[in-house]
């Protein structure tokens, strides 16, 4: 018997396909045995890849890592590999998502499932998605929007924000975003907080969803949270919630959300990489993603799950509503050092938003933590 340990995150999403897909393998693999473990989406995020990688032969990793992991080595490059699923898989990439596992030359990761800030709504609440964002302050005002805004996502918010506006974030070696433009990101953030529930200050998408899917009295709207098919498949939550593209600022455009999303990667130490290589091209090719992934509560990241009648179907047509958002979504940094830099800055944004820093000291500190990052 051969036996694989796989590390995911703990949601329905992030788990439930990772079994089922291990189990339809396992059938088809007579000697194979892939189990999974699960910790909170946060747990997940802080432990490092080179502690995960001596422990679990397969892991599910967001790709902001890949800098790290391309100068550690403690993942197995997947590039040289099988050259024409490679090609089949960049081809049929949804948005940036199977090029932002690609660093330094080497593919460190397929991915399997995408994601970015989109909008969503009740739709016993409200007709339409607002398309710019002067109609959601017009929602706010009435009470109606509420979305997650803890440390990260707030961060999220501010660098999507930003990039809709076509501002530049992190190319200027001194200052992660221009003073000018860096305030009025942060005055347009602390103008909706103000109208929206405190407690959206502590909640993540989950939270919001779970808030707007489960109870009658809830916000009708979000203009961006990381999208879950979950929360719009029949039976899931009391209120199914329907996604839309996200709104754009000045114009209606979604541009500029955060590419969010994870892959399945291989541990560079893993004894049986065959076959650990051989599942992971095929969770991440057209046919598992489409099929079995999407059907166990997977959000793909496969175009030909996208593209599908089944898929969006099953989930309320979220692909086909949210696919410009995630074709126009913005691939953060990767670099050695930008995830301390991630840490640190959503922290910096909340405090801002909690009204504890103003907004020069807030720049100030974003542009300290980002020179440390890069030195």
């Amino acid at each position: 018997m051969v036996s694989l340990r796989g590390m995911t995150w703990d949601h329905a999403r992030g788990y439930d396909p990772m079994v089922a897909t291990s189990a339809a393998y396992a059938a088809a693999h007579p000697g194979v045995e892939i189990t999974w473990e699960k910790r909170s989406l946060q747990a997940f995020a802080d432990r490092p890849i080179s502690e995960m990688a001596e422990t679990y032969d397969l892991m599910v990793i967001d790709h902001p890592h890949v800098g790290e992991v391309a100068k550690q080595g403690n993942l197995l490059p997947l590039d040289g590999l099988r050259d024409g699923e490679m090609a089949a898989l960049a081809a049929g990439s949804v948005g940036l998502s199977h090029p932002s596992y690609e660093f330094a030359g080497r593919q460190w990761s397929l991915a399997i499932d995408t994601a970015t800030p989109v909008a969503c709504l009740r739709p016993d609440l409200l007709a339409h998605a607002p398309t710019v964002w002067s109609q959601v302050l017009d929602l706010a005002r009435a009470g109606q929007v509420g979305f997650a805004l803890i440390p990260i996502n707030a961060l999220m918010t501010f660098f999507g924000v930003a990039r809709n506006l076509c501002y530049d974030i992190a190319e200027d070696p001194d200052h992660l975003i221009a003073p000018d433009q860096g305030s009025l990101v942060l005055g347009m953030m602390r103008e909706i907080s103000g109208l929206m529930d405190p407690r959206c200050l502590t909640l993540d998408p989950i939270g919001i969803y779970e808030w707007m899917g489960r109870n009658v009295d809830a916000p009708a709207y979000s203009p961006y949270g990381y999208g879950y098919t979950n929360y719009s498949r029949k039976g899931f939550c009391a209120y199914p919630l329907a996604f839309h593209d996200a709104p754009g600022i000045a114009e209606a455009t979604p541009r500029g959300t955060v590419l969010g999303g994870t892959g399945i990667a291989v541990s560079a130490f893993t004894k049986h990489p065959e076959i650990a290589v051989d599942y992971a091209f095929w969770i991440a090719g057209a046919d598992c993603q489409k099929g079995l992934y999407t059907a166990s509560g997977g959000q793909p990241g496969h175009a030909a799950a996208w593209e599908d009648d089944t898929c969006n179907a099953l989930t309320g047509n979220f692909f086909r509503n949210t696919r410009q958002t995630l074709n126009s979504a913005w691939l953060r940094p990767r670099y050695d050092g930008y995830m301390a830099l991630q840490d640190r800055a959503g922290d910096i944004v909340h405090a801002c938003l909690r009204g504890e820093v103003a907004e020069a000291a807030t720049l100030a500190a974003l542009d300290a933590a980002y020179r440390e990052s890069r030195a």
